[in-house]
């Protein structure tokens, strides 16, 4: 092996200062939080189901950032100052989220300098209205309307609904979030006002006097589920 000319040492140390600056830019800093809202009001969802995606030019990265919004319907992110492109990919959450001409997800743009909260508006298909939730030891009871909010050729119909309790504050139609249910489709009641749905309090080990309930709607032809915030009971 032929020994290396200075020409090749000079190149290389080059390469090593380069990759070290690369690698040694600061930490991202600045706080994103934000939370996903129709009219101010915050929507709920399936603890990290439903997705999102931040794009940044530079620093080498040309991919998405990918993320999912908490079940309360809030995000939050560490990043560098700069200009972010936010889209929710098509077939995620139980609202309609801006397109292009060519049917792609529209982009939301975020300037980040240092922390900052916003709030990022979107259609749902529905929302759920004078929510009354009450309990006992023995059974919760929800009582509730619906509102139908997309229309014309976005409407969907409901599919069914549901009144969910689990013992921790995780609560959704996912098998780890529930212990007890009470569903209902949408033939069991005959319009979107006075709904009422009813479910058991579940015995558990320790024993406690409290449990974590929420509705959900299911609209048909959209994965996920529109959910009240998470109420505890306490008995």
């Amino acid at each position: 092996m032929k020994p290396m000319n200075k020409y090749g040492l000079f190149l290389l140390g080059v390469l090593a200062f380069a990759s070290c600056k690369k690698d040694n830019y600061d930490a991202p800093s600045s706080q994103l939080t934000g939370r996903v809202v129709y009219q101010g009001e915050q929507l709920g969802f399936e603890q990290n189901q439903v997705t999102f995606e931040l794009y940044q030019s530079g620093f080498g990265k040309t991919g998405p950032m990918g993320s999912t919004f908490k079940q309360d319907g809030t995000l939050n992110a560490l990043l560098f100052n700069g200009t972010y492109k936010m889209i929710v990919p098509n077939g995620q959450g139980p609202f309609i989220w801006p397109k292009t001409a060519s049917g792609a997800p529209d982009s939301l743009v975020i300037n980040v300098n240092g922390s900052q909260s916003i709030d990022i508006n979107v259609t749902p298909y529905y929302m759920i209205r004078n929510l009354q939730i009450n309990g006992s030891s023995s059974t919760v009871t929800a009582k509730f309307d619906l509102e139908q909010i997309a229309t014309g050729a976005d409407a969907k119909e409901v599919e069914e609904v549901a009144l969910f309790v689990n013992k921790t504050d995780f609560v959704s139609n996912s098998g780890d979030h529930k212990m007890r249910e009470q569903k209902k489709p949408a033939s069991d009641f005959p319009g979107l006002t006075n709904i009422s749905l009813n479910a058991e309090v579940p015995s558990v080990t320790p024993a406690q006097n409290y449990m974590f309930v929420r509705v959900g709607v299911k609209i048909d032809g959209v994965e996920d589920w529109l959910y009240s915030q998470v109420q505890k009971i306490t008995y």
